[in-house]
């Protein structure tokens, strides 16, 4: 099943992570709260008086930043949209490989305890026959937001950049929900709050291409084999970045034990291992791999 879900802006605002949001702009952790209070005058002078008379300036700016990327949420929301790509593939794990009919995705192996590999939260290929199922995932916001007010109003257009990005991931969680809860549904009773998501409470993993259970890039190359990233207008560069900017892509695994992770240092012959699994050869494969080196 390879799947392409389209939503309008205010169809996934309430999934925005306003934490990372407001990491983009330098604000610490504290101030994104701000997210979650209620939009009345004394909610917000509540909010401010619980401040230290030091930080209350720091917090009227990201009240303030708050205030404008709602209302550019609502300008974008009158033209543009957030696009979601998915395919549901049977499969079996085969050692460190994902076998996929006659396809595979190869993964990395920590080389120290505990010694994970995505691979392990697959169903083994030899066991009685039965079949297990990934997830592969892209999303996107549409390209000409990243590009709004640029070279007119440097403030505006850093506004729009960051929301993108938000508004692409928020697209994934809410496609997430949807593949557990209907497409896939191993999870058809799943009652989660969004900050129960953002806390990542529901069952299995959605690790992303470049994370630290992910770092090769290049790994973007296998998964647009399989789904096709241009349907939704993704194009990947020669070292397999993603354009537009505001896009993400990874895995959708259900095992009720997995867990993020990181692959760490590896050594020359993880390297050989996993470029003679990949079709490829260590030097081509060495400069996706140069921090875990």
């Amino acid at each position: 099943m390879i799947q392409t879900l389209h939503y309008r802006i205010h169809e996934v605002t309430a999934y925005i992570n306003w934490l990372y949001f407001f990491h983009a702009w330098g604000f610490p952790a504290r101030f994104a709260a701000i997210a979650h209070i209620h939009g009345c005058d004394s909610c917000r002078a509540s909010w401010l008086a619980s401040f230290p008379v030091g930080d209350r300036a720091k917090a009227t700016e990201a009240m303030q930043l708050y205030k404008e990327a709602q209302r550019m949420l609502n300008r974008l929301d009158t033209e543009y949209h957030v696009h979601v790509r998915f395919g549901l593939f049977d499969c079996n794990s085969d050692g460190e490989d994902v076998v996929i009919d006659h396809s595979s995705l190869s993964f990395l192996r920590q080389q120290k305890a505990p010694y994970f590999c995505l691979a392990d939260f697959i169903r083994p290929v030899n066991a009685e026959g039965i079949r297990d199922c990934i997830g592969i995932f892209a999303a996107c916001a549409d390209e000409t937001i990243e590009h709004l007010y640029e070279g007119e109003d440097d403030y505006q257009h850093l506004l729009c950049q960051t929301l993108a990005d938000r508004l692409a991931e928020a697209a994934t969680e809410r496609a997430h929900e949807a593949i557990r809860k209907f497409y896939w549904g191993y999870a058809p009773d799943e009652q989660l709050s969004i900050a129960d998501l953002h806390a990542e409470r529901f069952q299995g993993i959605r690790p992303a291409v470049g994370y630290p259970s992910l770092p090769d890039q290049s790994f973007n190359f296998d998964l647009n084999r399989l789904i096709d990233f241009s349907a939704i207008g993704i194009r990947l560069t020669e070292n397999g970045a993603m354009q537009p900017h505001a896009s993400v892509s990874g895995l959708m695994i259900s095992h009720p034990e997995a867990r993020y992770f990181s692959i760490g240092k590896i050594g020359e012959d993880q390297l050989r291992d996993y470029a003679r699994r990949k079709h490829s050869t260590p030097e081509e494969i060495r400069p996706f791999l140069a921090a875990n080196m």
